[in-house]
């Protein structure tokens, strides 16, 4: 496994247990598909989420959420649009969502959260 990857399913694994505090339901992580991947769905109450997940070992939120650009959120709509598709599913509502974890060296972390990144 390479760093990044390690490093990156840290983040997502911290950003599972901090969903599932907030009593969101985790559904999937790293969905595939042509156009691209999905970090985490999630559901919390009626609303299906699609959590991007950005994960650094020092640097400050900002900087992790600086990497997810326009393009990067055209292709997380994308993806998406598919899941939505694939699993033959009508949620009531469904959004976006970003998260930022900044690792610390005995691998906590802490998460920074935003709701609806499509509306940056």
């Amino acid at each position: 496994m390479t760093h990044n990857k390690s490093t990156g399913d840290q983040g997502e694994a911290l950003v599972c247990a901090y969903l599932e505090a907030r009593g969101y339901e985790i559904v999937a992580r790293n969905w595939r598909c042509l156009a691209g991947e999905i970090d985490i769905v999630a559901r919390h109450g009626d609303t299906l989420v699609f959590v991007e997940v950005k994960t650094r070992r020092r640097g400050e939120a900002g900087d992790a959420f600086a990497s997810i650009t326009e393009r990067k959120r055209g292709r997380i709509l994308a993806a998406a649009y598919e899941y939505v598709a694939a699993v033959e599913i009508e949620p009531a509502a469904w959004q976006i969502d970003g998260a930022a974890v900044l690792l610390r060296h005995d691998g906590t972390g802490h998460v920074t959260y935003v709701e609806d990144i499509l509306g940056w």
